[in-house]
């Protein structure tokens, strides 16, 4: 996607997705993080951070999934917490309109680029603490977002629950995604013998952002099954095949050799 500020605009472009994934006979769709809206100017985006009950983005997800009878992962939309905080909240939705799980995200994007760009995430968003898991159509899922690529201890968490797909939304920017995206996610892959599903953010959005894109699904043994186009937003499709799990973890089994480490 390339997400813009109103929310109502880029709920109408993942209800427009849904119906082409359905007709293309998807099982489940995911969309990047900060589907909902992508604002880097927080006193114009306060307006659009309401309480999940209130989101018009997922009101209308949950109206979409039901209507086409298939599961979503919206990789995340901003919410207003009951604390006054925001999260930056992944939602999975069932194929009747429910949410079957959550995520809020952990690890909060605060860094100074040598290009000039100075991200500070936790100035407004208050981090998660819980690793989740949940049983979908595609299998066990684990939730994940964006920054959260760059720690292994909760990869490793997701591996242990036996996750067998990891879903890791993102808005990369253009210099991280260009040297770390790729590698970074067949890591994560192979760690967890899971496939890895990356839905991404591109191009140059309405905040004056631009983020990498290059949407990506992974196979257990690090093969690239699917990777998007960094210029423009896009529909793309996988196979998520359970048999090539087992047979990766037949073959590496570092999941069940894994060792306690001592500090």
């Amino acid at each position: 996607m390339t997400s813009g500020i109103d929310p109502e605009a880029n709920a109408a472009a993942m209800v427009s997705a849904v119906g082409a994934a359905d007709m293309g006979g998807a099982t489940m769709l995911f969309t990047p993080e900060m589907s909902g809206m992508l604002d880097r100017d927080r006193k114009r985006a306060t307006a659009n951070v309401v309480p999940e009950d209130q989101s018009p983005v997922l009101a209308a997800m949950r109206n979409a999934a039901a209507r086409a009878g298939m599961w979503l992962s919206i990789g995340s939309i901003p919410v207003l917490r009951e604390d006054g905080r925001w999260a930056n909240r992944t939602f999975v939705i069932d194929s009747s309109g429910d949410v079957a799980a959550r995520y809020d995200k952990i690890h909060m994007f605060d860094v100074d680029l040598d290009t000039g760009e100075s991200w500070r995430e936790s100035a407004a968003y208050a981090p998660g603490e819980e690793v989740v898991t949940v049983e979908t159509p595609v299998g066990r899922l684990g939730l994940t977002i964006c920054y959260d690529l760059r720690f292994p201890a909760l990869f490793e968490a997701l591996g242990r629950a036996q996750c067998d797909v990891i879903s890791i939304p993102a808005a990369f920017t253009r210099p991280t995604g260009a040297a770390h995206w790729q590698v970074l996610q067949r890591a994560r892959a192979i760690e967890a013998s899971a496939f890895v599903v990356a839905a991404a953010q591109v191009g140059l959005h309405e905040d004056g952002r631009e983020t990498y894109g290059h949407s990506m699904v992974i196979d257990p043994w690090g093969d690239v099954l699917l990777e998007m186009d960094g210029e423009a937003s896009g529909l793309g499709f996988a196979e998520i095949d359970h048999d090539r799990i087992k047979a990766v973890r037949s073959q590496l089994p570092s999941l069940f050799n894994k060792q306690p480490i001592s500090p």
